[in-house]
C-alpha cells in the first residue's frame, strides 16, 4: 500500500461521512463497488439498495458526525466516530471499511453508547 493509496483512502472515507450528513446519496454511490455490502446489529450483508433505502432517512437525524480515530491498514479502515443528533443526542460508534481498489465494497457498523 503506498502513501498515495492511503491517503485517497482517508479522503474518500472523510468525504463519505460529509456526503451523509448533507444527504448526497449520489456522490456517495460513486464511492461504492456494484457488490457492495452493509452489516450492522440490525443488518446482514444487505446490498447497496437496500442500504440506500434502511439507512438514508430523510431528513438526517444527524447534525454532524466527528471521526475521533481512523486507521488504515492494507485494504481496511477503522473509524471511530462521535455522532451528535439532531436532537441533542450524541453516540459513539465504530466502523470498518473495506475497499476493492479505490472504492468502498463493504463496510460493518458496531454500534456503541450514548455519550
Amino acid at each position: 500500500m503506498t502513501q498515495e493509496n492511503d491517503t485517497a483512502r482517508v479522503r474518500t472515507v472523510r468525504a463519505l461521512y460529509a456526503a451523509y450528513i448533507e444527504g448526497h446519496k449520489d456522490i456517495v454511490a460513486a464511492m461504492l463497488t456494484e457488490d457492495f455490502t452493509f452489516s450492522s446489529p440490525r443488518d446482514d450483508h444487505i446490498d447497496r439498495d437496500t442500504y440506500f433505502e434502511r439507512c438514508w432517512p430523510k431528513p438526517s437525524p444527524f447534525a454532524r458526525l466527528e471521526i475521533e480515530y481512523l486507521g488504515l491498514a492494507d485494504d481496511e479502515a477503522v473509524v471511530r466516530y462521535r455522532a451528535i443528533k439532531r436532537d441533542g443526542g450524541a453516540f459513539r460508534n465504530m466502523e470498518t471499511f473495506r475497499f476493492k481498489g479505490d472504492k468502498v465494497a463493504a463496510v460493518d457498523v458496531y454500534f456503541g453508547r450514548d455519550v
